[in-house]
């Protein structure tokens, strides 16, 4: 099965008519030869005075405080289209995240805003102690700027023993294992990764923490996730863990999931427009994993939108994709 070319199409229409100016901005940056400034821009966006980002980065809370995940998101973006620098990390982003580190030597997860903003009631209660899902992320786009700073002497030991306590209490959240990863691809203690790798292999081939139900309407979403939450590409460090069958039924299945607007909807959002917020995250989401699996053989077929004149504006920007996806399923 293959995402056809009409249902790219009108997946792009969905996101630009729909979503984030964030997600427009990467859909034409992957996929149109849109500028990476755009996208740099856009999250700049959410900038705050003290140098964190807020402002509903995360359509979950509309709150405008600074918060360390959003401040890591931004981050990773900013990484992802290949304009961070040491510079950008050292003087935009290092100082907001000094500043809310904790006596244990990581940064929280997030903050309980103090206005009087709509949000998520989960926001309300957070436990504001230093997280694995933050501090681990960072960390590793230091090293793999090669930075070396005061902050990391403390940081890294409190990464190493979240992980340490995670296999004792079998503690597991799937949404993180993706900022887990940038960490242990990136840490010079690649020994001790190798052990991390090993028992996330076996937390998530544990029974009941992969949906096996294409059916359930939280399929690949929030608690229930499917293969591609942590394999979306051909060079994750992770792909080991499924073979090549297991990865085209999902990817099969995600293409089945896709609305007739043109989205990948989920069942999350304080209000209808957050519901579209998250749906244009999702469906950009979706075509980057179905387009960088292709290289593996698997799934798009983009040849009329590259050839055909009439579909120029829906023309993937292969060459960004391909540099993405060193390697191919073929090879699991």
């Amino acid at each position: 099965m293959k995402l056809s070319n009409e249902q790219f199409l009108r997946a792009r229409d969905f996101i630009l008519t729909n979503a984030r100016m964030i997600e427009r901005r990467l859909f034409q940056f992957y996929f149109e030869f849109g500028d990476p400034n755009g996208v740099y821009h856009a999250v700049y966006a959410y900038r705050n005075a003290d140098g964190g980002f807020g402002h509903g980065m995360e359509p979950d809370t509309a709150s405008p405080e600074s918060q360390p995940l959003f401040s890591v998101m931004a981050l990773e973006t900013i990484d992802e289209v290949g304009l961070l620098s040491k510079d950008i990390i050292l003087k935009d982003f290092m100082p907001y995240f000094e500043s809310v580190t904790t006596e244990k030597g990581g940064i929280p997860w997030m903050l309980r805003p103090t206005s009087e903003y709509p949000c998520s009631d989960h926001f309300r209660t957070v436990r504001e102690w230093a997280a694995l899902s933050t501090t681990a992320p960072l960390l590793g786009i230091l090293e793999k700027y090669g930075i070396d700073i005061p902050w990391m002497k403390k940081a890294e030991p409190f990464v190493w023993n979240e992980f340490e306590r995670i296999k004792e209490k079998h503690v597991f959240c799937y949404l993180c294992v993706p900022r887990w990863l940038t960490f242990l691809k990136h840490t010079q203690n690649q020994s001790q990764a190798r052990e991390v790798i090993k028992n996330l292999k076996h937390w998530i081939l544990a029974e009941g923490v992969i949906c096996n139900d294409p059916s359930d309407e939280g399929w690949g979403l929030y608690g229930k996730p499917h293969r591609l939450n942590y394999c979306p590409s051909p060079d994750s460090m992770l792909k080991a863990l499924f073979d090549k069958e297991e990865i085209e039924k999902d990817l099969a299945e995600l293409i089945k999931k896709q609305q007739t607007d043109g989205s990948w909807a989920t069942w999350y959002g304080i209000s209808e427009g957050t519901k579209l917020e998250w749906a244009g995250m999702q469906t950009l989401w979706s075509l980057k994993v179905l387009i960088v699996t292709s290289f593996g053989g698997v799934n798009f077929v983009a040849s009329k939108c590259k050839l055909d004149p009439s579909a120029d504006s829906a023309t993937p920007n292969f060459s960004r994709l391909i540099r993405r996806a060193s390697t191919r399923f073929d090879s699991l």
